[in-house]
């Protein structure tokens, strides 16, 4: 059965526990790693300059404590098998659904379930829709 490593646990530690919640179900069927939680603001900046991201410090779900948005990828990482990305993060909705977890996923932001109107993908992020 997969499991997260350490690194991946003390990343997962800082966000949410409604993102703790989906991501330990998920790692149960689903070997996956913990990119990040939370980041901080000159790591937000340096996302931001490196075109990773597109919200500035304060405005990403990064940025709050805790983290209501994760990044994390299907293991072993393989960026560039894009439709591993999309099959993992139907199964992490799958499992977000299951759990009544409002969750949106970088690669479908508006939530209408295509995949190809996206004018910026973020295929490892996922964030939780706040009511």
């Amino acid at each position: 059965m997969p499991k997260f490593s350490e690194t991946s646990k003390a990343r997962l530690a800082k966000c949410d526990a409604r993102l703790q919640e989906i991501f330990y179900a998920v790692v149960t069927k689903a070997d996956c790693s913990i990119l990040e939680g939370h980041r901080n603001e000159q790591k937000q900046r340096m996302m931001l300059m490196q075109g990773r991201t597109k919200l500035a410090w304060p405005n990403s779900k990064h940025n709050r404590v805790p983290s209501l948005a994760v990044d994390v990828a299907p293991y072993p990482i393989i960026w560039d098998e894009r439709e591993r990305f999309i099959y993992f993060a139907g199964f992490v909705k799958g499992i977000a659904a299951a759990k009544g977890i409002g969750l949106r996923w970088g690669g479908d932001w508006d939530m209408d379930n295509s995949l190809k109107d996206n004018r910026f993908d973020d295929l490892v992020h996922f964030e939780l829709i706040e009511s």
